[in-house]
């Protein structure tokens, strides 16, 4: 399938075929990384929704805290932080 690029006022866009998105299962308004490889290729990533209740249950809640964070317990204020 070939395709064009299109001017598109200060852009250039690339107008995807209706089958093309239904294969992708992407659509308008669908928000997507974009990258490139080193031979050339686009790579399209769909992005992801994060929620926090994912995100927490990837944690190990009972991991110690890194050993540099400990250090920020002992700093002291250098600016115009609230104590």
């Amino acid at each position: 399938m070939e395709v064009v690029l299109k001017k598109m006022g200060n852009s250039t866009a690339l107008v995807m075929p209706p089958p093309v998105l239904k294969d992708l299962s992407i659509g308008v308004g669908q928000h997507l990384s974009l990258h490139t490889t080193a031979d050339g290729k686009i790579v399209l990533t769909p992005k992801r929704k994060f929620n926090l209740t994912d995100m927490i249950a990837q944690c190990d809640l009972k991991a110690p805290p890194p050993a540099d964070l400990a250090l920020w317990d002992v700093a002291k204020p250098v600016g115009g932080e609230v104590l």
